[in-house]
């Protein structure tokens, strides 16, 4: 079994993929637009949404990431209740991420040593998503 995160960006996801894509390294693996879905009368694609982005999935480091624009009929996007989580290797990598993930975001707890490893840090991005950057500590 395998558990992939689902984030919907209010029309904001081709914005989001290219982020992920220089802030992480994240590959794009798959890209639909509403309008590239197969036609069907009861379900008929809103010209509002037709290029907006379906359905997209990225690769970030070894986790499958899915999302979409949404349909624009809810009244907001709320990434609540939950956090990504980024396990880096060493410090220097750890801040990288952080610095990446915080620009034009709002840094909840700033990148440093804690108690467990060398390098922690919270942040929600630019598009509201909540991130957590941990530096995965040595075996002793």
């Amino acid at each position: 079994m395998e558990i992939q995160p689902y984030l919907y960006f209010d029309g904001r996801c081709e914005e989001a993929i290219a982020f992920y894509g220089k802030a992480l390294g994240a590959t794009e693996l798959f890209k639909m637009r509403f309008k590239d879905a197969p036609s069907d009368p009861a379900y008929a694609t809103s010209p509002h949404i037709a290029d907006k982005i379906m359905h997209a999935a990225l690769l970030i480091g070894s986790t499958h990431v899915l999302m979409s624009d949404g349909t624009g009929d809810d009244e907001s996007t709320s990434h609540s209740g939950f956090s990504l989580s980024v396990t880096a290797d060493d410090v220097a990598s750890g801040e990288k991420y952080f610095n990446a993930l915080a620009q034009e975001g709002k840094i909840s707890m700033p990148f440093q040593k804690t108690f467990w490893t060398e390098g922690f840090g919270m942040l929600v991005d630019k598009f509201g998503v909540p991130w957590m950057v941990n530096v995965r500590q040595a075996a002793p």
